[in-house]
């Protein structure tokens, strides 16, 4: 990752007007720090990237606009576009200052956009939402910053781009104002957008939307979570929508969800920088991600509360992400000079613990180098983190009926050890009666839930999970039916060697471990475990889900199932 020093320059010009802070209006902004320069640059530089990408046909109804990675003309990437260079436009530092050049391609794009609304307001997200509310309020987070930085820049020319971006503002309120959503985040998102366009073009119908949505409470759980648990998507997203409606709608009522997510989530990182995925019930489950995406709420709150653990934070965050990720949000840090301060001094994050957050059914043990995740209502129950070595999950199955992939339904503590466990039974089924035989012999008119039992096989898993020395001991017991093959799965993240284990002979990807000990290395971090199992080689048992795309490991045997494997 690059590093960066985040310092203030002595002197440089100032962009924009001045800003709303956190106890009123300052009228005289703050320097730009230099961290702020050079996102200022990064964006010059990536705003060529937008050439490929524009439909330049004249015959195209959507000429202007620009189009994504499977060349279809969309809403997204032309609002990208109108945001960034309009920012950059605005700008003094850009080299792209009151380009009239890049003005006209602003123009061109929004006049595209607006063919590509609906005359009830709304835009389409192409891959799934057609007529969608929410992402008419995601496409406004670049909309409105491009309108007000325009009108702040007072270039020559742009008053017809100017009317145009209006036009199609208020048309996209007119759809938030009475539009619905489908999922918990969309709600603070168009209650977002909302609030921005009120303070562009007041209007009652956006506040009275707005509190019917709050009406319904934020969805923050006792642990400190957002009801989707997405923690490299959504939650971000969330806690940035809250402070928009905190300070637009001045209710500091509203950054107290944010403060306890914020805080949560310190617990949610990883040594080497990245995020906590595995619990999110939307797309970005088991995904990897980095911090980035909180900079701007960690920033927003650390200077408003003057809180130590969230400056260090955003120190650990610009020193693992790379600036061109931190870029993407320049339009956020030129809206608000407050954030050009200096952060407070930093208070030691955690880094050795060991903490429950039983409404999201994770437990997180971090101890300085190393960490690992347990996982409730997943089938992959446990990932262990060293340095860049990650082993991104481990499963365990066994071919029993067809139902015999491991996961638990809660996690327990019982001392020093975390205890995970799940009962299967797998019956047989007896004649209906001869009362109750269909006359056409109807297989589905004879449900077997309504036929008696025989033959009942049972399989009983429990998983105990404690601390060793430099990481952790796991003892899998797997009892009931005898002579059942059970596979155990080490799955690691691509990009590393592997050491001490042999290749399966038919499967790609896959490894066996019979000897002490094997190890994965990545760089200078290594991960070690053992002892091995390989009393067969089915690793793709009936009923277990399939193999995924990334050097896995097998330990392998017969219930009764008994071993102890150490992680270090």
């Amino acid at each position: 990752m690059k590093r960066r020093n985040f310092v203030t320059l002595s002197a440089s010009s100032l962009c924009l007007i001045p800003a709303l802070g956190f106890k009123g209006i300052i009228t005289i902004a703050p320097t730009k720090p230099a961290w702020l320069l050079e996102w200022i640059k990064i964006n010059d530089q990536q705003l060529a990237n937008y050439k490929p990408i524009k439909v330049t046909d004249p015959a195209s109804r959507y000429v202007g606009s620009y189009m994504n990675d499977m060349d279809i003309p969309n809403p997204h990437s032309t609002s990208g576009f109108i945001m960034r260079a309009s920012t950059l436009i605005a700008c003094p530092e850009s080299a792209h200052y009151q380009s009239k050049e890049v003005l006209k391609e602003v123009e061109a794009a929004v006049r595209a956009l607006l063919k590509m609304q609906h005359a009830d307001g709304t835009i389409d997200l192409l891959e799934t939402n057609f007529h969608s509310t929410p992402d008419t309020a995601f496409l406004l987070e670049n909309i409105i910053p491009a309108y007000k930085f325009l009108k702040q820049a007072n270039s020559t020319g742009s008053e017809t781009t100017l009317d145009l971006l209006k036009t199609f503002l208020t048309k996209a309120g007119d759809a938030l104002s009475v539009g619905g959503i489908h999922t918990p985040n969309h709600r603070w998102v168009v209650s977002a957008a909302l609030t921005k366009l009120n303070e562009v073009f007041p209007d009652p119908r956006y506040t009275k939307r707005i509190d019917q949505w709050l009406a319904e409470h934020i969805d923050l759980d006792p642990d400190g979570q957002f009801n989707e648990k997405s923690t490299n998507t959504y939650s971000p997203i969330v806690d940035r929508s809250l402070i928009i409606m905190a300070r637009g709608l001045k209710k500091p009522e509203l950054y107290e969800p944010v403060r306890k997510n914020l805080m949560m989530t310190l617990y949610y990182v990883h040594p080497n920088g990245e995020v906590v995925t595995e619990a999110s019930n939307r797309q970005d489950k088991g995904t990897i991600g980095t911090m980035a995406k909180y900079y701007y709420c960690y920033r927003y709150m650390a200077l408003l509360d003057k809180n130590g653990e969230m400056a260090a934070m955003c120190r650990l965050i610009e020193k693992t992400c790379p600036s061109e990720q931190l870029a993407g949000y320049l339009d956020y840090f030129l809206e608000d000079p407050m954030l050009w301060n200096e952060l407070p001094a930093s208070k030691p994050l955690p880094t050795s613990y060991a903490k429950a957050f039983p409404y999201s059914g994770v437990v997180r043990i971090r101890r300085t180098n190393w960490d690992t995740t347990l996982l409730s209502n997943n089938a992959s129950w446990l990932t262990f983190h060293k340095g860049n070595a990650v082993l991104q999950g481990m499963r365990v199955a066994a071919s029993f009926f067809g139902k015999g992939q491991f996961q638990t339904d809660k996690i327990e503590q019982q001392g020093d050890t975390w205890v995970m466990q799940k009962s299967l039974d797998g019956p047989y089924y007896q004649p209906f009666s001869a009362d109750k035989i269909d006359t056409e012999g109807d297989w589905d008119k004879m449900p077997r839930a309504d036929r008696q039992q025989s033959e009942v096989q049972m399989l009983d898993t429990t998983v105990k999970v404690k601390e060793a020395a430099n990481g952790l001991q796991i003892a899998i017991d797997i009892t009931g039916t005898e002579g059942v093959p059970v596979a155990l799965e080490l799955i690691f993240r691509a990009g590393g060697t592997l050491a001490g284990v042999i290749k399966h002979p038919k499967k790609v990807n896959s490894y066996l471990l019979s000897g002490e000990s094997g190890s994965y290395t990545v760089g200078s971090d290594t991960i070690n475990f053992g002892p091995g199992k390989a009393e067969h080689k089915g690793v793709q048992l009936r009923g277990a889900l399939p193999a995924m795309d990334t050097p896995t490991v097998y330990l392998t045997g017969f219930t009764p199932f008994h071993h102890i494997l150490n992680l270090s």
